[in-house]
């Protein structure tokens, strides 16, 4: 499982992608930015999350994550439980339940609350499993026993349109 500073800058390792938090809070804090989250289980169903703002703080406040204005067919499952939740790795605790370690327990860095209804950074399982949310899991869409195989968390420029129709 990756520390905390791997989540720092771009990263490639068997074709799973993080921008970086140091990238995210840059580019995030540049303007206002909407978020995407498009979701794919293992029988090629589609679901998306879109907010309609999104930003994160940087590294002294712990990459907090905001984001507000949820629609979509995914379900929320970052909105009500994830905002203004600090980043966690298993070396970097900064959860909100005060027995578990919330990265450590389920396999993956992410923004925990105590502890997740979201994490796109678990385990890659496969589809169905018998572990209790250790997977790449959206719960209100697939629950905590079914991981996800494609996941997409992509931010686009609330004036994305605006900008684009004064080029043509």
């Amino acid at each position: 499982m990756k520390i905390f500073l791997s989540f720092h800058r771009f990263s490639k390792e068997r074709e799973d992608f993080w921008l970086g938090n140091d990238n995210i809070f840059g580019l995030s804090n540049q303007q206002l930015y909407s978020l995407r989250v498009d979701l794919q289980d293992v029988e090629g169903n589609k679901r998306y999350a879109m907010y309609d703002t999104f930003w994160i703080e940087d590294e002294n406040r712990k990459y907090t994550l905001h984001v507000i204005g949820y629609s979509g067919n995914a379900g929320d499952s970052l909105e009500n439980i994830h905002n203004n939740r600090r980043f966690s790795t298993k070396d970097q605790d900064n959860d909100d339940d005060i027995k578990t370690n919330c990265a450590e327990t389920y396999k993956g860095a992410w923004w925990y609350g105590a502890c997740h209804v979201s994490n796109l950074n678990g385990l890659y399982l496969n589809g169905k499993h018998e572990t209790y949310a250790d997977g790449v899991n959206w719960n209100t869409w697939k629950g905590y026993y079914e991981s996800l195989v494609l996941t997409e968390m992509k931010i686009r420029s609330k004036n994305f349109r605006k900008q684009s129709s004064r080029m043509r």
